[in-house]
């Protein structure tokens, strides 16, 4: 009996996608084949399509396979503890080399990079979280700092907060950032009311708020853009 008659058959597959993978580029991949070859190295001795096809059917998108907490991960068969560790671990990456994108220049001239970071940050956080991104003279960033966690539709933002946590940085000026775990990113009016209160409370010590952005599935709102600001 020949090696290759004694192989599992899921491992010729395995050597079938990471030549596809490799020949023809990533992009060449559907969504399940790309979440296959993640999990090829963190289940080395198993078929992982049935797990990869499971994953998609339970979170959605591969977007909200990575930004699902442990906890749920482990909710589907196959996948232990080791394995999600590995999962948020890959998205934690995604979130770093993000926030590198935006670092590196002022974010007012890598807008797309600034609005691509805080999708992938927020767009699947099932509580409201309200961050402040703190920027130089320069416009570069400082900080991105989480200000408050709340529920499904609230997070409670202190004005007075943000400003001494603004001085305490010196900053010049800040982006508000927060989500709406409805997926809709339609500006409410608490939202509206909220952005002023913070403007007038930066405004005696000189500190301009750029932009108000709110991330949801559905994408990013920009206030600036909107004519809110």
């Amino acid at each position: 009996m020949t090696d290759d008659a004694i192989k599992p058959h899921w491992q010729g597959h395995r050597d079938r996608l990471r030549t596809k993978l490799l020949k023809r580029g990533a992009e060449a991949l559907d969504d399940y084949e790309v979440l296959e070859v993640l999990l090829f190295a963190f289940i080395p001795r198993r078929d992982v399509k049935p797990i990869a096809k499971a994953l998609l059917a339970r979170f959605g998108s591969l977007s909200a396979i990575l930004a699902s907490p442990s906890k749920d991960l482990v909710e589907v068969s196959g996948i232990g503890d080791t394995v999600a560790a590995y999962l948020k671990t890959v998205n934690e990456l995604h979130h770093r080399s993000g926030r590198e994108e935006i670092s590196k220049r002022p974010i007012i001239s890598s807008w797309s990079a600034l609005m691509a970071y805080v999708r992938q940050a927020l767009q699947h956080e099932g509580r409201e979280q309200f961050r402040v991104m703190f920027l130089d003279r320069k416009n570069q960033l400082i900080a991105d700092e989480v200000m408050g966690h709340g529920t499904v539709d609230h997070a409670p933002v202190y004005p007075r907060e943000i400003a001494r946590r603004a001085l305490e940085l010196q900053a010049s000026s800040i982006i508000l950032v927060h989500n709406h775990p409805s997926g809709d990113t339609t500006p409410s009016r608490a939202d509206i009311d909220m952005t002023r209160h913070i403007m007038d409370a930066l405004d005696p010590l000189e500190i301009t708020v750029h932009d108000h952005l709110i991330a949801g599935t559905g994408g990013v709102t920009s206030f600036k853009s909107s004519g809110l600001i």
